[in-house]
């Protein structure tokens, strides 16, 4: 916490006193910084804590204190460090915007930091991480349906705050005693919401900048999936909600203005009669007044988009009992939208594709010339299916790999041929074998009966 942020010199023109660090969250630029006497304009100040915890002390004691200095403030019990994040005419202003109570006592601020309450200040926020691990575990224990997200020490030591979040209502009173006992500190707990855990962590949105909670929202209102349907949203839980897990809190920010311009628009229920057949409605660009039309009830079907001074041309003409010839105006194909090129074509159409390599290409190729025209250092008993294969000739190239193979494929299928042509012969050859056989029996059954003649 050191004063390194703060702007020198030349600042083109702008606030360099309004802008402060930008690691914080809910940042707040002083754009009242410049004019003179600003700061004795009010005797409160905005003092920022730990993540999004602020509070606003009067400056009793008229120290001068500008947007980043470190000072001690009035708490209960003892004090605690804080950082200055706006002063001036912008407080009151500030104070109206959180809706404080009228009768909410305000503190004061001692003075600015010093060296002893910064070490102190340091020990204390050591300790924070290793608490929260254990209380953790002890609520675990004690078998609360609770989830403690976060641990603040003042900056005395002298007290923790205890961020937790719950569904329901959790009765922490033996909870308190344990914790008490285990840190020796003066325990607080403080339930806070989904959004007030994410505004705590911080992150990135998916429109590329910090969340809406990290920055500058402090009050959250409740939403509801009719702002997507005003604003024809998908309704994909994935899209809609954040990393909250809630429903986006953007989606009203624009609904009030979708909600009037829906307003201008024609009926769903209507239904558009022309000499060519009955258009119903599709769907609707909202903000661009375009209107589209399908010839089919159910699905998307011969669609045309028309203006909606159009649509409401044909209504009027379908009461008086006419029909146009065209839903168009004029029989024209619509409005032409610009083409967008992002949008229809890959942004990876400009890349070098890589070609798929064929390995049965060049053996092919090599097959095919083979067959036509005979290769070069093969006999032809090879080239008939024989066993023997002739040297290659001597002044002729190298032999390459598709010959090579082609001529290894010949040889394995001429001895296939061959291995069948000889097992297609041993049945005859059996029979020959078993002739000369038969015939030495026969003579040797012959010759007792010569003996006895």
């Amino acid at each position: 916490m050191d004063n390194d942020f703060k702007l020198n010199g030349k600042d083109r023109g702008l606030c360099a006193k309004g802008c402060g660090r930008q690691n914080n969250q809910l940042n707040t630029y002083d754009y009242l910084a410049d004019i003179p006497d600003n700061n004795n304009a009010s005797d409160l100040v905005e003092v920022q804590f730990k993540n999004t915890r602020k509070g606003y002390y009067r400056n009793t004691n008229r120290l001068p204190l500008e947007k980043g200095d470190i000072v001690a403030v009035e708490a209960s019990p003892g004090h605690d460090i804080g950082t200055v994040t706006l002063t001036g005419k912008l407080v009151p202003l500030q104070m109206k915007k959180v809706t404080m109570k009228s009768d909410t006592e305000i503190r004061r601020v001692y003075r600015k930091a010093k060296a002893v309450d910064m070490e102190k200040y340091e020990e204390a926020k050591a300790r924070e991480h290793e608490t929260m691990i254990r209380s953790r575990q002890i609520a675990k224990d004690l078998g609360l349906e609770m989830k403690i997200g976060d641990v603040e020490y003042q900056g005395d030591g002298n007290k923790a705050i205890f961020y937790y979040i719950a569904d329901g209502r959790v009765d922490f009173r033996q909870l308190i005693k344990v914790l008490a006992e285990a840190f020796h500190v003066r325990i607080e707990m403080k339930q806070i919401g989904a959004r007030q855990e994410a505004g705590r962590i911080g992150g990135i949105g998916p429109c590329g900048r910090e969340l809406c909670c990290a920055t500058w929202m402090k009050s959250f209102v409740s939403v509801s999936t009719s702002a997507a349907r005003y604003q024809d949203i998908s309704l994909n839980p994935q899209k809609l909600a954040g990393q909250c897990a809630k429903l986006k809190c953007c989606m009203n920010y624009e609904v009030d203005m979708y909600v009037e311009a829906g307003k201008r628009l024609p009926s769903r229920e209507v239904s558009l009669l022309t000499q060519n057949g009955e258009y119903f409605f599709f769907k609707a660009d909202i903000l661009s007044g375009m209107v589209t039309y399908s010839s089919d009830k159910n699905i998307a079907a011969n669609l045309v988009t028309i203006p909606v001074r159009r649509a409401f041309e044909v209504i009027g003409m379908n009461r008086k009992g006419e029909k146009p010839e065209q839903l168009n105006e004029n029989g024209s194909a619509g409005p032409k939208r610009p083409v967008d090129l992002v949008e229809q074509e890959s942004l990876t159409r400009f890349d070098k594709r890589k070609k798929p390599r064929n390995k049965n290409r060049g053996r092919n190729t090599e097959g095919n010339r083979n067959r036509n025209s005979g290769a070069p250092g093969i006999s032809q008993e090879t080239l008939s299916g024989g066993n023997e294969t002739a040297a290659p000739e001597t002044g002729e190239k190298k032999e390459g790999n598709g010959e090579r193979r082609e001529r290894e494929n010949r040889n394995r299928n001429g001895r296939n041929r061959n291995y069948r042509g000889n097992r297609d012969e041993r049945p005859r050859n059996r029979e020959n074998r078993s002739q000369p056989n038969r015939e030495n029996s026969r003579t040797e059954n012959a010759k007792p009966d010569t003996a006895k003649e």
